[in-house]
C-alpha cells in the first residue's frame, strides 16, 4: 500500500468573522491511499488558533503517515493522537478504499438521495446590517434552525438583533442558537446569559474560553439558557480525561466536530461519554472542503440525530470541489445522480 499527501487552500467567497478573528481562506491537506488498484481520500484539515494539531512539525507528520501506512488504520489512529485531524483523514482515506465509490463511504438513504438531514442556518459575525442581511436570507430559504456567531460586536446590538428575530418569530417558529466562541468573562457571562435567555434561546455554545473548567462548572448550574460545549473538548485526547471534563462540567449540550476530536472514532469516544451523563449532542463541520464535509453528513446520518446538525458549510468557498450535497429548505441532503469533480 502507498500513500501521498497534497496541501489545498480553500478561499471564502467573503470574508467570515468570528470572535478569534477574520477569516478569508482555510488551509487542509488531501490524503491518498492506494493499493495499487483501488485508491482512499481523506481530507486533514485545521483550523489555526483553534486545532490542537495547529503546530510547526504538522506537515513532518502527514509524511510520517505516508511512510508508515502499513500500520493499518487502528494502530495509525492511536500513534496519532496528538493530531486528531489526521486522524479523522486517515479514517475517511481507509473507509474511502474500502468503499465501492471513493466518495460513498456509508451507503444509506441519505446517499441514495431517499432521506436528508436538518441543519442550522449559520449567521456570521459582522457589522447589523450584514448580520440582518443573512438572517433574512436563512429564513428566506426554510431554515427553521438558525445559528448566530455573537461576541464581535457590541453585545447590546447583538441583542436587538435577537430581539428583532423574535418580535416576528417565536420559539416553535424559529429555534435560535448563539455561538459566543469564549468571547464572555466568567465574572459577567452568567449576567448576559440570563440577558439572552429573554428571548427562548436553544442553546448557547461555549460561553466563557475553554480551560476553565470550574467557572464552565458553575455557569452549567446556574444557567438560565443550556449550554453546549464546543472548543472544551479540542485538545483533550485521554479516555479518562474526558469522562472527568463531563462529569465535572455537566453540561447540556456537547458539539462534536470530527476533525477536531480525532474523527469517527474520536467523536465516537465523546458520543458513548456524553450519552451515560444523559449529555445530548449535535454535529458540526469545521470549515472542510466538501470532501471532508461529505464524509461528515454520511456518517451524522447513520447516527439518526434528532436535532438539526451543523452541516451547512459547504457553500462557503469559490473553489470548493462540486459534489453530490445539496442545501435546500433548511435540509441538506445528497443527488446520487451528482458526479464529483475532484482532482488529487
Amino acid at each position: 500500500m502507498t500513500a501521498d499527501y497534497k496541501k489545498y487552500i480553500l478561499k471564502f467567497k467573503r470574508p467570515s468573522g468570528t470572535s478569534r478573528g477574520v477569516l478569508t481562506e482555510k488551509e487542509t491537506w488531501f490524503l491518498k491511499i492506494s493499493d495499487g488498484e483501488e485508491f482512499g481520500i481523506g481530507e486533514c484539515g485545521i483550523l489555526r488558533s483553534l486545532s490542537y494539531d495547529d503546530r510547526p512539525d504538522y506537515e513532518n507528520k502527514l509524511k510520517w503517515v505516508c511512510e508508515n501506512i502499513n500500520m493499518g488504520k487502528e494502530m495509525l489512529w492511536e500513534e496519532l493522537r496528538e493530531f486528531p485531524s489526521i486522524q479523522f483523514g486517515v479514517e475517511m482515506a481507509f473507509k474511502s478504499l474500502e468503499s465501492e465509490h471513493p466518495f460513498e463511504l456509508f451507503p444509506s438513504e441519505f446517499t441514495s438521495g431517499k432521506s436528508c438531514i436538518p441543519i442550522n442556518g449559520l449567521i456570521w459575525m459582522g457589522d447589523k446590517e450584514f448580520m440582518k442581511q443573512q438572517i433574512s436570507e436563512k429564513i428566506d430559504a426554510g431554515f427553521s434552525c438558525i445559528k448566530l456567531k455573537i461576541g464581535a460586536i457590541d453585545f447590546e446590538t447583538e441583542l436587538q438583533l435577537l430581539k428583532s428575530i423574535r418580535s416576528n418569530f417565536s420559539e416553535n417558529e424559529i429555534e435560535l442558537r448563539v455561538d459566543a466562541n469564549g468571547a464572555f468573562a466568567p465574572q459577567d457571562a452568567l449576567e448576559k446569559l440570563e440577558k439572552l435567555a429573554k428571548f427562548k434561546l436553544h442553546s448557547i455554545e461555549q460561553p466563557i474560553k475553554q480551560g476553565q473548567i470550574e467557572s464552565m462548572a458553575e455557569l452549567c448550574r446556574k444557567t438560565p439558557l443550556p449550554i453546549a460545549l464546543d472548543e472544551e473538548l479540542i485538545g483533550v485526547t485521554n479516555v479518562t480525561e474526558k469522562e472527568n471534563l463531563i462529569q465535572t462540567i455537566k453540561p447540556q449540550y456537547a458539539i462534536y466536530k470530527p476533525s477536531l476530536i480525532g474523527g469517527f472514532k474520536g467523536t465516537g469516544e465523546w458520543k458513548e461519554i456524553c450519552e451515560s451523563q444523559n449529555v445530548d449532542w449535535w454535529i458540526t463541520s469545521a470549515l472542510e472542503s466538501n470532501v471532508g464535509l461529505n464524509a461528515i453528513a454520511q456518517w451524522t446520518y447513520t447516527l439518526r440525530p434528532d436535532l438539526p446538525q451543523g452541516l451547512g458549510t459547504g457553500g462557503l468557498y469559490t473553489n470548493n470541489f462540486e459534489c453530490p450535497l445539496e442545501v435546500e429548505d433548511g435540509k441538506i441532503q445528497y443527488d446520487p445522480a451528482k458526479r464529483w469533480e475532484f482532482n488529487f
